[in-house]
């Protein structure tokens, strides 16, 4: 007589809809787990583009773009090849952020590694464009970074910067969600799109709404992104936020100015006796 499985180890089971319950509960309890090895503390999570790139590749991809213009044997360009140098020329510019994730990250994890070890510890999405700026920056200070992946269609993949016992890889959105600000004790958000406009809002709403029992110091990057993307000011205007709300987040524009905020305000709350 075969010997029965036990249901635990019935991998057809568990990737039913019927052990959903299962597969969330591993994504709470794996994450705290290899976090609790590695005793992390808490961290400083970075939000942000998957899109933006670094200024080496931004130039590089601009003059592939030239390149074609040059062997193009037609009198006039093709505008398929203008829009495409319009757009890596944005590229370009854009990639100040990228280089600006970097170095406020290796300014923060420096700092991090004067400390009681395990303090602060820069945490990102996991993929390509800030969230892979940020774990560079982590990695350039010698130091180690977290990096909490979801499986996408596109765009998300593992960035090289992340060490292996911190590199997570999600199925659902809230657990990840969970996972970034649960040990957070800092926010820096770049310039990005819908997910980390979602992201933004969350934690402005969490903090708004103290669900938090903690303080958490949140810094908005790049003025005039932020400005131009969303008028705070005209929505406590309108009195759908009050002007209290206003003083929920920083907005920075050079890696010195953030950090010196975050180690300031980090340190006084966190590190003081």
């Amino acid at each position: 007589m075969d010997k029965l499985s036990k249901a635990y180890k019935d991998i057809e089971f568990l990737n039913s809809p019927d052990a959903r319950t299962i597969r969330i509960l591993s994504e709470y309890l794996e994450p705290l787990r290899r976090l609790r090895q590695n005793r992390v503390q808490d961290t400083i999570v970075f939000f942000g583009s998957a899109r933006l790139k670094s200024r080496d590749d931004a130039l590089a991809e601009k003059q592939e773009v030239l390149e074609a213009i040059h062997r193009s044997t037609k009198q006039q360009t093709p505008k398929t090849l203008l829009d495409q140098l319009q757009s890596a020329e944005r590229m370009v510019e854009t990639s100040r952020y990228y280089e600006d994730a970097v170095e406020l990250s290796k300014l923060l994890s420096e700092w991090s590694l004067t400390l009681q070890k395990h303090r602060f510890v820069i945490c990102s999405g996991g993929g390509p464009g800030i969230m892979e700026a940020a774990n560079r920056g982590a990695h350039l200070a010698g130091a180690k970074s977290i990096g909490l992946n979801i499986s996408l269609p596109f765009e998300q993949f593992a960035n090289p910067y992340i060490p292996p016992e911190l590199n997570f890889e999600f199925h659902y959105f809230f657990m990840r969600k969970f996972w970034f600000i649960y040990p957070a004790k800092a926010v820096v958000i770049f310039p990005g799109g819908f997910g980390t406009m979602d992201e933004l809002m969350e934690i402005l709403t969490l903090v708004q709404t103290e669900k938090l029992r903690k303080k958490v110091f949140i810094v908005l990057y790049g003025g005039d992104f932020w400005n131009s993307i969303i008028d705070f000011d005209e929505m406590a205007k309108q009195q759908v936020i009050s002007r209290g709300d206003l003083r929920l987040f920083k907005t920075c524009n050079t890696p010195k100015e953030a950090f010196n905020y975050l180690k300031r305000n980090l340190t006084d709350r966190y590190l003081k006796k």
